[in-house]
Parts: C-alpha cells; sequence; structure tokens
C-alpha cells in the first residue's frame, strides 16, 4: 500500500510541470491569434481609408484613432448614416493580462505610427499592438515582441 501511494505521488508530482507547460501553450496560441486578428483588423481599416471607405483628416496617417473603432465600427461615406463598417465581431483580451475588469482594448499595448519600432509609443493612431505581459515564450522571445 505505501508503494502504490508512493507511485502516485510521483506520477502526480511529475504531471503538474506538464500540466503549466500545456496551460502556458494554450495562452500563446491565444496570443498568437489575438495578435493576428488584430493586426488583419488595422490592416484592412487602413486599406478602407486608402480607399475612401472612411473619412481621413488631413493630417492623420488613415490608421484607426483607436482599438476600440475596430468592432465598434465607423460609417460608410459611400451610403452615409446607412452602414457602419466593422473589422472585427469583438475585440479580443491579451490572455496574459490579469485583470479581468479592464475592458479588452486596454489590455494591448499600442504603437503609433509615429513611434519607432523598437520604443513602442503611443499617440493619435494605432499602427501595431503588443502584449504588455512581462513573460518569455516557450520559443524564448518575449511576449511583448511577439
Amino acid at each position: 500500500m505505501v508503494i502504490t501511494v508512493a507511485l502516485v505521488g510521483i506520477l502526480a508530482s511529475a504531471l503538474v510541470p506538464l500540466a503549466d507547460l500545456t496551460v502556458q501553450r494554450m495562452h500563446e496560441k491565444e496570443l498568437r491569434i489575438a495578435l493576428r486578428q488584430i493586426r488583419s483588423a488595422i490592416d484592412s481599416y487602413k486599406v478602407a481609408v486608402d480607399s475612401g471607405m472612411i473619412m481621413r483628416k488631413v493630417d492623420s496617417s488613415g490608421y484607426p484613432p483607436d482599438l476600440a473603432v475596430l468592432a465598434g465600427g465607423v460609417d460608410d461615406i459611400r451610403q452615409p448614416g446607412q452602414n457602419k463598417i466593422r473589422f472585427m465581431r469583438r475585440m479580443p483580451r491579451d490572455p496574459f493580462f490579469p485583470d479581468p475588469g479592464v475592458a479588452a482594448e486596454d489590455t494591448w499595448g499600442k504603437r503609433s505610427y509615429a513611434s519607432q519600432p523598437d520604443a513602442p509609443q503611443e499617440g493619435p493612431d494605432v499602427f501595431d499592438v503588443y502584449s504588455r505581459a512581462e513573460g518569455v515564450g516557450l520559443n524564448g522571445v518575449p511576449y511583448s515582441q511577439w
């Protein structure tokens, strides 16, 4: 009986790190998918602005002013007051952001078109997004650089 309990204890202690690794892989997969969705929506917004579907201010870059407009929608200037153009169904959350009380748009770090790639800064538009998680992925790259 003692041997059986000892074997079960050894097996259980081996499974805990494996379970943690599985959870981390799941979060990393969610992060990869969310970044791809948001970046595709940002690119689609820029294409819509450049093709004249969305009003553009003279001094703007053509990128969205914030992440909320990607899911909330913007007016189609070809049919004013009738249609909204939406680029996402909903804004995904950063899977590594711990506070569920924060809006999904605010869980991401944002980079303005005018900021440098190696030192992202927020600004009047959203050119790119990144995770604000401080960890390092299983691939050895910090989450903020994905």
